[in-house]
């Protein structure tokens, strides 16, 4: 039976999403030859404090975004109707204060200021502040029950910034779950950390690891071998079905269905056609205040333009979709292009915010 607090948060999380998503959505439907992003991705750093063997994203060398860009590109989000904001990296903690700032900014506009973290750097003041600028989730990043080399996101090394965030869930009120990339070393701890997940009331996230969509130069592990094989298939098969399991077991998750069960065939490499709207009802800003469809083309060296002048071209989207679909995956945009075109997809959306981190 819920609790009285349980159903208080789903309340709150359903209007949040109707706010925060169905309006601009509706919006969009009217205006639908425009670019009107749903979701942002607002990288403010390309550094990170971990080195995951996997990644692509860290620079030590790139300097972080300033306060003048995210805020600019903030208020011209505001503009095309988007009222959701992820906070990109790296690691965006890396600069503390800077990320107050930003959430601060985005929430008095009326954004749903979404913050991803390893964890390392989360001290209960952090939590307190941002939770005071107006976070609105707050997803931890973990690979495993223990860190191992390669993949150092482990439970062990953040488990008292683990306990503080939920604890202080309690307290402030965002959204909390966890983000877990699934790789050919994790696939126990997955299951773990999913069964943590469930026993606590977290919401979760799932991705397939992914290789590059375009070339990284920077890349210090290419070689890295976390990529699923055919001898981990029947077991990553099995951690799948086991995850849909939960999920309608009542699991607050972010993952349709349908995008589980396509990882089956994705890591078999054999993908199969999904509809992708980044560039349309989505979009990436970079460090600079440069434009891309998706977090995974950061580093494409098309212009597809800058904040306040974009340059999202159909045609152009519409061939690089084609050049990308065998190598992508993605979450987000997967369940951006499920929910957007079915009947009673709204209310279904609704319904996933006002459930995860109840």
């Amino acid at each position: 039976m819920r609790s009285a607090r349980t159903t208080a948060n789903m309340v709150s999380n359903g209007v949040t999403a109707f706010r925060k998503w169905i309006v601009p959505y509706a919006r969009s439907r009217v205006r639908g030859d425009e670019l009107r992003p749903l979701l942002s991705y607002l990288f403010t750093e390309y550094n990170c404090n971990m080195r995951c063997h996997y990644c692509y994203s860290h620079g030590s060398d790139v300097p972080g975004m300033t306060l003048e860009t995210a805020r600019s590109s903030i208020d011209w989000l505001k503009t095309t109707g988007c009222r959701v904001v992820a906070i990109m990296g790296g690691e965006p903690l890396l600069r503390r204060d800077f990320i107050v700032d930003v959430v601060r900014y985005g929430a008095e506009r009326g954004f749903f200021m979404y913050l991803p973290t390893n964890g390392l750097l989360l001290t209960e003041d952090f939590i307190d502040r941002v939770s005071d600028a107006g976070v609105a989730a707050i997803n931890l990043a973990l690979d495993g029950v223990v860190a191992r080399p390669g993949m150092p996101k482990g439970l062990d090394r953040v488990e008292r910034q683990f306990e503080t965030l939920v604890r202080r869930q309690r307290t402030h009120g965002y959204v909390l779950f966890l983000n877990m990339n699934i790789t050919r070393h994790n696939l126990t701890d997955v299951r773990q950390l999913t069964r943590l997940a469930r026993d606590l009331g977290l919401g979760v996230d799932y991705h397939l690891n992914e290789r590059p969509h375009v070339d990284q130069p920077h890349w210090r592990h290419p070689d890295n071998d976390s990529y699923l094989r055919p001898e981990q298939w029947d077991q990553a098969d099995e951690l799948i079905d086991w995850l849909v399991e939960q999920k309608r077991a009542g699991l607050p998750m972010v993952n349709t269905v349908a995008h589980l069960r396509a990882m089956k065939e994705f890591m078999r490499g054999q993908p199969q056609p999904w509809v992708c709207r980044a560039g349309h009802n989505a979009t990436c800003i970079r460090i600079d205040g440069s434009l891309a469809p998706c977090f995974g083309l950061y580093a494409d060296d098309h212009d597809w333009g800058r904040i306040w002048e974009p340059r999202f071209d159909p045609a152009e989207l519409a061939e690089r979709r084609q050049q990308c679909m065998p190598h992508c995956l993605s979450t987000c945009q997967y369940n951006l292009g499920t929910y957007y075109d079915i009947d009673f997809g709204t209310v279904r959306w609704i319904w996933v915010h006002a459930t995860i981190g109840v």
